[in-house]
């Protein structure tokens, strides 16, 4: 398969091809040498920026990031000692992170290269160690601030997670984790309710009364803090950084295991965007979740089977 397969609506409402922004987590490699490595594969040079904090400036695909886990970084941000103490003890389980520009394909295609780079410098993944919960996200701009470009995707993924998490099982201590949540099954159902051609207001409603948090494996608050941030802020305690993109945060980084590559998790949001782009589809998962959902719903695992044996029928393969 091509890497970095075209989306089914490959560029924005303007004309120019959509871009997706990546975030990395890895283990084993220090910001610094992450950073070193990064830029003799992609060119650019190594600024510091305070601390171990790195960024490559002037690469091929742009400026890149390259920092401890931001939440470490946030909590500990007034206490310069304690953070470079906090630093070191959390390096065997809290990931360094690249964090790049939106990218087109080629980017994308370069990344991935640089990716078998640091893989050769000894970064390790998520299955490299029983408590690391290591992921790759994807910043997938959207094609228009419209709500069936926003809302069909949505839905697309809400009736194929179960099947998502089945196809590419994440780690256990990720599922252990609350970062990567599931959906809840009540915002589903009422996500359900509303359908395809549901405006931005109710589903940002049901999204903020159901599922206020950052931590699952579609984050919409960054869309939805673009699209509308004073409905966001009103229902969010603390800032939610507002970006035209969907935040993928489903997969893990497996960066150390040499038949993986960045491409699929690609292949996995590609699939989502595939549901959404076809309404027939996206009307007979709709109605089969319905079926298969009463009142409680006890094992998810049942309607990931059933969404994998719809798909399949279909020729959307296992990611």
């Amino acid at each position: 398969m091509t890497r970095f397969a075209p989306l089914p609506s490959p560029e924005n409402s303007d004309g120019h091809a959509r871009r997706t922004g990546v975030e990395v987590e890895f283990g084993e490699l220090s910001e610094i040498a992450a950073a070193d490595v990064i830029a003799k594969h992609l060119g650019g040079r190594v600024v510091s920026v305070g601390g171990h904090d790195r960024r490559v400036e002037d690469s091929r695909i742009g400026g890149i990031d390259v920092y401890l886990d931001t939440a470490l970084r946030e909590k500990l941000a007034n206490w310069p000692r304690l953070l470079d103490a906090g630093r070191e003890l959390a390096r065997e389980v809290v990931p360094v992170e690249i964090v790049t520009e939106p990218l087109d394909r080629d980017g994308l295609l370069a990344l991935d290269d640089a990716r078998k780079a640091l893989r050769e410098a000894g970064a390790t993944g998520s299955r490299a160690g029983v408590v690391f919960g290591f992921g790759v996200h994807l910043n997938v701009e959207i094609v228009s601030d419209a709500a069936q470009d926003v809302v069909r995707p949505l839905l697309a993924y809400a009736l194929v997670e179960d099947w998502l998490r089945l196809a590419a099982p994440i780690n256990e201590a990720r599922r252990v984790l609350p970062f990567t949540d599931p959906y809840p099954t009540s915002f589903v159902r009422r996500l359900v309710a509303l359908g395809p051609e549901a405006g931005l207001a109710p589903v940002i409603d049901i999204y903020l009364e159901e599922t206020p948090t950052r931590n699952r494996g579609l984050d919409m608050l960054p869309v939805f803090a673009h699209l509308d941030p004073d409905r966001v802020a009103a229902a969010i305690t603390g800032a939610t950084s507002a970006r035209p993109a969907f935040h993928f945060r489903l997969p893990d980084c497996r960066i150390d295991e040499s038949d993986w590559s960045l491409d699929l998790p690609w292949r996995q949001w590609r699939t989502v965007e595939r549901v959404a782009a076809d309404g027939d589809l996206l009307g007979t998962l709709a109605t089969r979740w319905e079926a298969a959902h009463g009142a409680v719903t006890l094992f998810r695992g049942a309607w990931g089977e059933e969404a994998g044996a719809i798909l399949a029928a279909r020729g959307i393969e296992t990611p």
